[in-house]
């Protein structure tokens, strides 16, 4: 078990299930613990804060189940630069369960946008199917990612558009894009867009073609083992060998010399087919003096696209990021804005809209940086950006789905995190001490 300090939010009680003609809509309570550097000093801050909750939203009337709107219309925007095009969000389907649905849902209710919320029989007490009035059980944890289940619940339930949230079906474009053709705004990306970054060949040729420096390596479709092991050569030991499909870092093997470099490749194969369902792979030269920075962009409609700072998560273990730290630390300002200039071309790269964050890795032995990945989605550690910056980056994706533009340009947001210090996330795994 690793335990940690984590600035995540998590609930501190669940609030129990009522009986039918008793219930009441508790606002739950939630605690946040962080490290937040400023001018040097390291302070410990612990918040006990509630969570926007449907009793902000909702009032109950006398003798009768239902609830009536507290909020009787949207609250609008302060930005004068969104224009006519937008069109705001009323009611929005969370396509998600446990802590990113109540993210999501405590945003919405800020806004006054009504939420319908997912659960499944072994959810039927937890806090997220609780937190919502409108609450749809799906019966078996298998459909929550039955995209066209959830499409049809969505439709049916008069909910404008789907927030994924992370994980699930957050980075599956086929499901996005049959939201589109069902009329329902997806709150993430375009589906071109996650189909072009889902794959990491492809991705590394818009890249290239983008002038996104990618890690010298073999990205082609010839996956025979023998000639894989002829393209690691050519490109000098240690390789790596990665999952063009992967994730989280599975089907990934490090190769350290031609004599094991056909075990690792059918364990690298292995893996990714039973995680992935497919087994091409990639072979890259591997940086033995690494540090992963990842920068989170967003975009909109209107061709805006800006950097809200990186996170430094050089910290892992088995390839699962242990800490993340905003702004990187001992990072050379000159490099800094190279970084975000290249993010922000990735993103464009592929007509980028909403939150995402595209992956590097920096050698430290040469001062280089490449290319990774993009993931196209909100991330896990998206509170360290919303630290330094100020901003709610949840709102910022209904922004983007309802067609108005970015609240901030990349002046503005280069000087909110110069002004706001650091913030730093650690997660806590449980493992298998036998693995």
């Amino acid at each position: 078990m690793v335990t940690c300090l984590c600035l995540r939010q998590f609930p501190m009680r669940q609030v129990p299930r009522m009986p039918p003609r008793r219930a009441l809509w508790l606002p739950s309570v939630w605690m946040t613990i962080s490290i937040h550097i400023v001018d040097c000093q390291v302070p410990l801050q612990l918040f006990m804060k509630r969570a926007a909750h449907p009793i902000n939203m909702f009032r109950h009337t006398r003798g009768t189940r239902s609830l009536v709107p507290a909020v009787t219309k949207r609250l609008t925007s302060t930005t004068t630069s969104q224009g006519s095009e937008r069109q705001p969000l009323q009611s929005i389907l969370i396509a998600n369960r446990g802590e990113i649905a109540l993210r999501v849902g405590k945003t919405a209710a800020q806004y006054g946008i009504r939420t319908t919320t997912l659960y499944t029989d072994p959810d039927a007490y937890s806090q997220h199917a609780l937190s919502s009035p409108f609450a749809i059980n799906l019966s078996d944890p298998s459909q929550y990612l039955n995209g066209d289940r959830i499409i049809q619940t969505a439709r049916e339930h008069g909910c404008q558009a789907i927030h994924p949230g992370y994980g699930f079906l957050s980075e599956n474009a086929a499901f996005a894009k049959k939201c589109t053709e069902a009329g329902l705004k997806f709150i993430g990306p375009p589906w071109k867009a996650i189909e072009a970054m889902g794959d990491k060949s492809r991705s590394k040729d818009i890249m290239t073609s983008a002038g996104v420096p990618c890690i010298p390596g073999y990205h082609g479709s010839n996956q025979e083992p023998e000639f894989l092991k002829r393209q690691a050569a050519q490109i000098g030991y240690p390789v790596l060998l990665k999952a063009v499909k992967g994730g989280g870092g599975k089907g990934m093997r490090i190769s350290r010399s031609p004599d094991d470099f056909l075990d690792q490749l059918a364990s690298a194969k292995s893996e990714a087919m039973s995680s992935f369902s497919d087994d091409v792979m990639l072979v890259e030269k591997y940086i033995t003096t690494p540090r992963h920075i990842e920068v989170q962009v967003f975009a909109d409609k209107h061709g805006n696209c800006v950097a809200l700072g990186e996170r430094d998560c050089s910290i892992q273990r088995r390839h699962q990021k242990i800490l993340e730290e905003s702004p990187a630390p001992h990072l050379d300002e000159a490099l800094r804005q190279d970084l975000w200039a290249k993010a922000r071309s990735a993103a464009l790269a592929v007509a980028y809209e909403g939150a995402g964050t595209v992956e590097f890795i920096f050698d430290n032995d040469s001062g280089e940086f490449f290319f990774m990945e993009m993931n196209t989605r909100l991330q896990v550690e998206h509170p360290v950006t919303e630290m330094v910056t100020g901003e709610d980056l949840v709102h910022w994706q209904i922004l983007v789905a309802e067609g108005g533009k970015l609240p901030l340009t990349q002046e503005e947001v280069h000087e909110r995190i110069k002004a706001r210090g650091h913030a730093i996330e650690a997660r806590i795994y449980a493992e298998n001490p036998d693995m």
